[in-house]
């Protein structure tokens, strides 16, 4: 039974990874570098220190990298932002935790301002214990970094009572490599395939889901 629960969220709580990829596509074509919506939507989970080297090649990388992120970042906060929406049930799933004594934390590696704003877009900002951004962590997913950062958020805890939940294999492979377990969801897109793969004990289809089999994976 887990003491406190990491979520990821762009794919986990929030409607918004189409988004995301679509604002890499837009930008990444307008410095000439042509690339499809699918391979870009498989990237996303990573952070831009992990996604672009997929993409461009490595002497335009240290020529421009910082210039695509932040390019990237005005792109979707002014295009696509707006347009994000919760999972259903967010809300209700963070209540019930929280009713149950359990600590909930934000594992994202955006910037402070976007993590407020995802907050306020989750409906959740009341009921957290604490939530991470780029600031803690010098390196995005599918390294360790945001985790470890949000264990640290949570002081002293065992780690064997700590649970993730994410979208991705690199929400995954990151949680295991802070020695924490993870749980997966299917709404941000990813093959069950991989995430299984990538180390999810168990799957859900997303918050709903979650909260509707609540006692199987919070108070198993």
């Amino acid at each position: 039974m887990p003491d406190a629960i990491i979520f990821d969220v762009d794919g986990t709580l929030l409607d918004s990874v189409d988004y995301h990829a679509k604002a890499w596509v837009e930008v990444f074509r307008r410095h000439g570098i042509d690339v499809t919506f699918d391979a870009v939507r498989s990237q996303i989970g990573k952070g831009g220190d992990q996604l672009l080297p997929v993409f461009v090649p490595k002497p335009m990388l240290d020529a421009m990298g910082e210039r695509l992120t932040e390019e990237r970042r005005r792109h979707f906060k002014e295009t696509y932002l707006p347009r994000v929406r919760p999972f259903p049930k967010v809300r209700d799933l963070f209540e019930r935790l929280t009713r149950d004594g359990k600590r909930c934390v934000l594992a994202s590696s955006g910037t402070e301002e976007e993590v407020e704003e995802y907050k306020r877009i989750a409906g959740v900002a009341d009921l957290l214990d604490s939530h991470t951004s780029s600031d803690d962590a010098e390196r995005s997913k599918p390294h360790p970094d945001i985790f470890l950062a949000a264990l640290q958020k949570l002081g002293d805890v065992d780690r064997a009572r700590v649970l993730v939940v994410g979208d991705t294999p690199y929400d995954a492979r990151a949680a295991g490599k802070a020695g924490l377990a993870v749980i997966g969801v299917l709404c941000g897109g990813f093959p069950a395939n991989d995430l299984r793969a990538a180390g999810c004990r168990e799957l859900f289809r997303d918050p709903e889901d979650l909260l509707r089999q609540y006692d199987r994976w919070a108070r198993g």
